[in-house]
């Protein structure tokens, strides 16, 4: 069941400003997006921080979508995580970075991939 882990920071953000210091706001778009990209969405928790910024995760059946906002720095970090156990879903978690790499616009993005799990033959 190897799965992988992406991690992204988006530095200087420009998109929608509420996105990064409304939780209300990251939630409905993490949720439309997760819900878009295929992948199967069981619970979720987000926090609004006083005075500024936000934090969420959502649980998914494949792992997970974690996401923290500073708005005073414009600077986003989140990591995907999805488990290829019964199917490849690699391309559904690169698929979520990149719609929230769009909708907040980073100037600079760093990102990781890493391989989690032991690799296994996915059932047919």
């Amino acid at each position: 069941m190897q799965g992988i882990h992406l991690l992204a920071e988006f530095h200087q953000c420009q998109g929608n400003q509420r996105l990064l210091d409304n939780a209300a706001a990251l939630r409905e778009l993490c949720v439309d997006l997760v819900r878009r990209s295929g992948l199967s969405l069981v619970g979720q928790h987000f926090h609004q921080f006083e005075p500024v910024g936000a934090t969420g995760a959502i649980v998914l059946k494949e792992s997970h979508l974690a996401i923290h906002t500073w708005p005073e720095h414009g600077y986003v970090s989140l990591d995907v995580f999805v488990c290829n156990f019964t199917t490849d879903n690699s391309s559904k978690a690169r698929w979520l970075l990149d719609q929230l790499q769009q909708a907040f616009q980073p100037a600079e993005v760093e990102t990781q991939q890493i391989k989690r799990g032991q690799p296994c033959a996915i059932p047919s």
